[in-house]
C-alpha cells in the first residue's frame, strides 16, 4: 500500500489556515457549535501560554492507581517526557483522559471546538479524517529523515499520510483474531482440531458453546469506531469494501457487505453470540469466570491475560472465512499527532519525531520496550521488529502466532469521516440487534455514503 494518498476533489485543508468550511467539518464531527468552532483558529498565545508545558492527551499516563494494567505503559510515557525535559527541551505534561476510547466521550472534540485542544494527542486511523479535515493536524514530514520514513511499514503509515505528507506517527500495529478459552473447549470435549475455519463452523461452535452463563462467541455490540473496526475484515474477506480506495466511490451495496451484515445478525439471532458484552467487555474476566468461550478482539489482550490471569490457558485463531473467501484481519493501532494550533507545534513535532520517528538507537530501543515488553504488540517499524527478534521479547507463543500467522493476513484499518462511519454503524446495529434485512441495510448505507461523497472535500478515503 502506498504511503502517498491524493486528496479528494479540491484538495486538502492547510494546517496554517482554517476556512469556515473546515470549522464546520470539525463542528459536524461533534466538536460543538459553529461559534465555538471559530475558536479553533486561535489567537496569538499569551506569554504565560508560551512558557507553559505542552499537554499530551492520551489513555495511558499517568495511570490511575486503580488500573494496575497501565503501570508499565504509563511509566513508558513518563520516562519519555522526563528525558525530553532533562535535555533542556520544552516540558510536556502527560494528561490522562478517562474513557478516552469511549465513543460517547466528546472531551477531545469539545476541547478543539473551544480553542483549547491539546498540543499532542493519540488517534486511531478511524478518527484521523475528523481532525485532518478540520485543519487540526501538523505535517510531521519535515521533522523526519527519509531513512526513518522508509523504516515504517507502508500499511502502518498509509492511513496517516495525505498527498505524501505524514500527519501521524504510529506506535504499533494491532491485528484482530479470535481468542478462545481452553477450559470452555475442554468442557465441551473440543480441542485445537475443532477450531473453526469457516463462518458456518464458527457460528455452529458458538451455538454449541453457549449455555447457562456462557456466551459461545463474542462480537462487539457497542456502536463505535471500534465496532466498525472489528466489522471491516468480514466485508473484506468476501472481496467487498465500504469505499473503493481507487475510485473513491461507495461500494457498500455489495454481496460481500450484505453477507457480513447477515453474519453479525445470524450470530445473535441463532444464539451463537450475545446481544451484550459479557463481563462488561472485559475478556480476561469473561474467560476466567466462565462467561465467554470465543471473543473477537486484538493483540492487546495478550498482555492483559499475562497481567491478570497468567496461568489461565487460552489460544487464538485466524478470523474464519466465508465460502470462496480468504481470512483477512484489520490492523489497528494508535498514532501520535500534533495540534497545528497548539502552544508550540514545532516543539511538539520535534518531540513526537524524536520518540516515535527517529533512527537513533534510543528511539528504536524505546519502541522495542513499548511493543516488545510494556504493551506486547506488533511494531510499526522494520528496525523495531528486527530488534525485538533479537531480544527474545516475542517468546510468548501467542505473540509469535500473531506475528507469523495473523499479521500477514492484515490490512490497515480504514479512515472514514464521521458521516461514513455512522452509515456503516447504523447498518451493523440494525442488522445485528434490530433484526433488519441485511441487504436493505447495505443499500441504505450505500445511499447515505454516496450522497455524502458527492460534495466531500478532504483527505482521500483509504
Amino acid at each position: 500500500m502506498s504511503t502517498s494518498n491524493s486528496p479528494v476533489r479540491r484538495g486538502s485543508p492547510a494546517a496554517a489556515h482554517l476556512t469556515r468550511r473546515d470549522m464546520l467539518r470539525l463542528g459536524a464531527a461533534g466538536a460543538g457549535t459553529l461559534a465555538a468552532a471559530w475558536a479553533v483558529a486561535g489567537c496569538t498565545p499569551s506569554a504565560s501560554a508560551r512558557s507553559a508545558p505542552l499537554q499530551f492527551w492520551q489513555q495511558y499516563a499517568p495511570a490511575p492507581q486503580q488500573d494496575p494494567n497501565l503501570v508499565a505503559q504509563s511509566q513508558w510515557f513518563l520516562d519519555n517526557v522526563d528525558r525530553w525535559a532533562k535535555a533542556g527541551e520544552r516540558p510536556v505534561d502527560m494528561v490522562y483522559i478517562p474513557a478516552y476510547t469511549d465513543p460517547t466521550n466528546t472531551r477531545l472534540t469539545t476541547a478543539f471546538a473551544s480553542g483549547d485542544g491539546p498540543d499532542l494527542f493519540l488517534i486511531s486511523p478511524g478518527d484521523f479524517l475528523r481532525y485532518y479535515n478540520g485543519g487540526v493536524l501538523t505535517d510531521l514530514t519535515p521533522y523526519l529523515t527519509q531513512e526513518a520514513i522508509d523504516d515504517f511499514y507502508p500499511e502502518a503509515l498509509a492511513t496517516r499520510t495525505v498527498d505524501g505528507k505524514i500527519y501521524g506517527l504510529p506506535m504499533e500495529q494491532e491485528p484482530l483474531a479470535i481468542f478462545y478459552d481452553v477450559p470452555a473447549f475442554e468442557e465441551a470435549g473440543l480441542s485445537e482440531g475443532d477450531l473453526p475455519t469457516t463462518w458456518e463452523e464458527m457460528l455452529e461452535l458458538g451455538r454449541r458453546l453457549s449455555g447457562g452463563q456462557r456466551t459461545g462467541l463474542v462480537l462487539d455490540t457497542t456502536p463505535s469506531y471500534y465496532q466498525n473496526f472489528t466489522f471491516y475484515p468480514w466485508v473484506w474477506q468476501g472481496g467487498g469494501d465500504v469505499v473503493d480506495p481507487r475510485t473513491q466511490q461507495a461500494t457498500f451495496d455489495s454481496d460481500a457487505a450484505t453477507a457480513a451484515l447477515a453474519l453479525f445478525g445470524d450470530a445473535v439471532g441463532s444464539g451463537a453470540a450475545s446481544r451484550t458484552l459479557p463481563a462488561g467487555g472485559d475478556m480476561v474476566g469473561a474467560f476466567t469466570n466462565g462467561y465467554a468461550a470465543m471473543w473477537q478482539t486484538g493483540i492487546w489482550q495478550v498482555e492483559a491475560m499475562r497481567q491478570n490471569a497468567p496461568d489461565h490457558p487460552y489460544g487464538i485463531f485466524r478470523l474464519p472465512a466465508p465460502p470462496g473467501g480468504e481470512s483477512v484481519t484489520a490492523l489497528g493501532g494508535w498514532a501520535w499527532v500534533v495540534n497545528a494550533r497548539g502552544r508550540d507545534p514545532e516543539s511538539a513535532a520535534r518531540f513526537a519525531a524524536e520518540v516515535m520517528g527517529s533512527m537513533s538507537a534510543e528511539s528504536v530501543d524505546r519502541a522495542v520496550q513499548w511493543n516488545g515488553v510494556d504493551k506486547g504488540n506488533i511494531p510499526a517499524r522494520r528496525s523495531v521488529t528486527e530488534a525485538i527478534g533479537d531480544s527474545g521479547a516475542f517468546e510468548d507463543p501467542v505473540l509469535q502466532q500473531f506475528r507469523d500467522e495473523i499479521l500477514p493476513t492484515g490490512r490497515a484499518e480504514p479512515r472514514y469521516p464521521p458521516v461514513i462511519y455512522k452509515a456503516v454503524s447504523n447498518a451493523i446495529q440494525n442488522s445485528m440487534l434490530g433484526g433488519a434485512d441485511p441487504r436493505q441495510q447495505a443499500e441504505t448505507a450505500q445511499a447515505a455514503i454516496s450522497s455524502y461523497l458527492e460534495t466531500y472535500e478532504g483527505g482521500s478515503l483509504v
